[in-house]
This record gives C-alpha cells, sequence and structure tokens, in this order.
C-alpha cells in the first residue's frame, strides 16, 4: 500500500494501492489439464501392448497365430479407442464418453485373445488395464462395469467360433471373472478412500486460506493510510509488497506531541506467525505516543514479546528502524539491528543511519541518536528485501545508496521501487518508508 499527503494542501492525497497478488488458479489449471489428457496416456499404455502383442506373435515362431484377421482387428479398435482418446484431449467435452474407449480395450483384447491361441495366449493379462481405469472412477457401479467388459473378452472367442466348453473351461473363466472383479473392487475403493483424503485436504485448504486472507486484511488494515495529523513540514510514504499473503515486514507512522513517529520493522520470516508479531510490536510502539525518546518503545516492545529464558534460541527475532521528527527537523532514531535506512541531504549526499544494536528478541537494551534535518533531506528505511532488487550480494545496499542518490522526489523513490518489486520474482517481503522534511 502506498500512501502519501500534499501538506501544502492540508489535505491528504487520495491513497493508492499496490497489492500483491499471485494467480491461485495455476494449480486448478494443471489439474484440468492432466485430467483431459489422462485418458490419452491411458490409452496409449494399452494401445503400446497391443500392438507389441501382435507384432511379437508375427515376428517370434515360439508365439502362435490362430487367427491373423482377428488379431490385427484388435490393435485397429485399440488404434479406434487411441484416436478417441486423443480427441478427448483436444476437446475436452468430449470426454463425457470416456468409457467407450476402455469398452473398444475390452473387443480387443478379446480378439487379440482369440487370434492368439484362445485359452493358450499369453496376453489376457492386457485386460486387466481397462479394468483398473474403470475401476478407479468413483462408484460402486464401476466395479460392475469392468466385470461385464472382462465377461465380454472372455466370450469373444465362442461368439467368433461357437463350441461347447469344457467344463474345466468354465471353471476357468469364472475364476478369472472372480479375480478380476476383486481387482476391480479393490480398486474402486483404494480411489473411493484416496478421493475422500482428498476432500478433507481441499476442506482445510480452503479453510487455510479463508483465514489467511482475514489476516492479510487485517495486516493491510494496520498499514497508514492517510498522513493527515502530520506536521506540515513532513511528508510521509511508504509500500509493502509481501513475498506472500501475509507478510512479516510492516511500517507505520503516527503524531506525536511535538511532531511525528514512524518505524519500519522486518520479522524474521514470512506468513501468518510473522505478521502476528509485526502487529504486536507496531501496537506497542504506538502505545509509547507520549515517549520523546524512541528507544523506550523499542524497550516495551522487546519487553512485550519476550517469553523467558527461551527468546534467546527461539531463533524469532524483529529488526526495526525507529525515529520521531519534531516540527522543527530534529531527528532522535534507534536502530534495533536493522541497518538499511540512510539520510538523503538535499544535495544528493547519502550516508547511513545505523548504530550497534542488536534485534528485538536478541538484544536487551537500546539508546537513540540524534540528527538535524535540513529541507530537502530525506530518511529512507527499506527491508532487506529490497536489497534482493539490487542484486541482493554484499554490493547491493551500495548500489541502493547509489540509487537513492538519483532520486529526489520522495514519491517517485517509493514508487520506483514498488515498479522494481512488481517486474520480478521476489523471494521476501519488499517495504519501503520515506520520511521528506520540507521537500
Amino acid at each position: 500500500m502506498t500512501s502519501t499527503a500534499d501538506p501544502a494542501a492540508g489535505t491528504p492525497r487520495p491513497v493508492s494501492w499496490t497489492v500483491s497478488a499471485r494467480d491461485d488458479t495455476g494449480p486448478i489449471v494443471v489439474s484440468a489439464l492432466r485430467a483431459s489428457w489422462a485418458p490419452l496416456a491411458k490409452q496409449a499404455v494399452v494401445t503400446a501392448l497391443i500392438v507389441a502383442a501382435a507384432a511379437s506373435s508375427t515376428l517370434l515362431p515360439w508365439l502362435v497365430v490362430t487367427d491373423a484377421s482377428s488379431m490385427w482387428a484388435g490393435v485397429v479398435l485399440a488404434l479406434v479407442g487411441l484416436v478417441g482418446a486423443a480427441a478427448m484431449a483436444r476437446w475436452p467435452r468430449a470426454a463425457r464418453a470416456e468409457l467407450i474407449v476402455p469398452a473398444l480395450d475390452f473387443l480387443a483384447v478379446g480378439l487379440l485373445r482369440f487370434g492368439t491361441g484362445d485359452s493358450r495366449s499369453v496376453f489376457l493379462a492386457v485386460v486387466v488395464l481397462p479394468v483398473i481405469w474403470i475401476a478407479a472412477w468413483p462408484g460402486r457401479r464401476n466395479i460392475v462395469l469392468p466385470l461385464v467388459g472382462v465377461g465380454a473378452t472372455l466370450l469373444v472367442p465362442f461368439v467368433l467360433a461357437p463350441t461347447r466348453p469344457e467344463t474345466s473351461e468354465l471353471v476357468r473363466l469364472v475364476f478369472a471373472l472372480v479375480v478380476y472383479a476383486a481387482t476391480a473392487a479393490v480398486t474402486n475403493e483404494l480411489a473411493r478412500q484416496a478421493g475422500l483424503r482428498l476432500d478433507q485436504a481441499q476442506r482445510r485448504r480452503r479453510v487455510a486460506e479463508s483465514e489467511i486472507d482475514r489476516a492479510a486484511l487485517v495486516q493491510r488494515s494496520l498499514l497508514p493510510t492517510t498522513t493527515a495529523g502530520l506536521p506540515a513540514d513532513v511528508r510521509a510514504f511508504g509500500v509493502c509488497i509481501p513475498a506472500r499473503t501475509v507478510g512479516g515486514d510492516f511500517y507505520d507512522w503516527f503524531p506525536t506531541a511535538d511532531g511525528a513517529a514512524f518505524i519500519l520493522g522486518d520479522v524474521m520470516g514470512k506468513g501468518v506467525g510473522a505478521g502476528m508479531i509485526a502487529a504486536a510490536v507496531r501496537s506497542v510502539v504506538r502505545s509509547t505516543v507520549d515517549e520523546a525518546d524512541p528507544a523506550v518503545a523499542v524497550r516495551r516492545a522487546a519487553a512485550g514479546l519476550a517469553t523467558g529464558a527461551s527468546d534467546l534460541t527461539s531463533g524469532q527475532f524483529t529488526t526495526c528502524f525507529h525515529v520521531r521528527v519534531d516540527a522543527g527537523g530534529r531527528a532522535r532514531w534507534v536502530d534495533a539491528g536493522h541497518g538499511l535506512t540512510v539520510l538523503r541531504r538535499a544535495d544528493g549526499a547519502v550516508r547511513p543511519m545505523r548504530s550497534g544494536h542488536l534485534p528485538i528478541g536478541v538484544g536487551a537494551d537500546w539508546s537513540s541518536e540524534t540528527t538535524d534535518l535540513e529541507p530537502g533531506d530525506m530518511v529512507i528505511s527499506v527491508s532487506d528485501g529490497v536489497l534482493d532488487l539490487f542484486g541482493g550480494d554484499l554490493d547491493a545496499l551500495d548500489r541502493f545508496e547509489d540509487w537513492v542518490t538519483r532520486h529526489p522526489d520522495p514519491q517517485r523513490l517509493v514508487d520506483d521501487v514498488a515498479t522494481l518489486a512488481d517486474q520480478v520474482d521476489h523471494p521476501d517481503d519488499v517495504t519501503v518508508l520515506c520520511v521528506a522534511y520540507r521537500p
């Protein structure tokens, strides 16, 4: 969010929002594409096996070919199924007729089996693929459909060459039906359980996303939207673009008895946890509005976040820069392990504003320093995510300071940082706070 105000006019400018959004429809689109191509992938495997079976039976002398026309008719049916699956991939609406493809496979395997020795054929096992294909669909009826398909596969030889089957052959066929029915039942149950787990995971995800959206809304509402109430000689500009929906960076400003207070903080980490700590630090600092020393605000924030002896080992800390500017341009500031704040003089000279103090959650004591601002001076504080926009290496801070030298206008400076952040995929939150004295 970017906030500005025109002190000369005495009224705040319209607030403009910089929204960092990611396209959450990507996984849905990918899943839809995979679903549309799934029949083609399945049928390609079945077709490849049937073609390989027919080719090997033709070329290898120890494999029997009892009816070449039936065998190749099975290959043709498999290829027709492959064309149908390709059509479904090209036109997703055609997927409503997906059942036709495995139905063709059952007949194709039956013809292949009849043409390669009937009961002596070694290729009946191919029928398990369309069985699993149908049984994996939801619904108990999809156990019966593969059973009917297997029955059709086994009955193809009796249709093409009617004979009186022997008792042993009937027993073998019934046993095969039972085995494939069991395969379909197990596959259908596993698919059902997987679907239930997927539904539960999706429900949990929706709940989590809803909570994160609410947290992001709360976090955005904590950022200042106007500079109304600040001294006329002070203008403030800020932008915060989180790497995720909820970030650990924050900035704030508020009027004090003799001027205004400004803070930029960076909580280690990202996500809801970091956002909660950022909100806590902001609230405690705001509660010290009557304190003239910004170091007092940092000490109270540290006390408010302290949880005991485990603080130093918890790995959670917050760096921040807090400055209070009075109407005469006297700036009292404290740097709690942040080290990413610079003072840009009106003549373009840039010098750092940092100290040796430790971050909140690590350090135990902080003291403030004083800097006198001249008309046209700017205090610019950024989070480490901004340095990623300038290379992210050891020289990134120097490049950023050179960049600040060429940006005398505070509004343009903040807007250009936001533009840089929108042009690249930044892994960390990008936050800038610019305080201009009599610009």
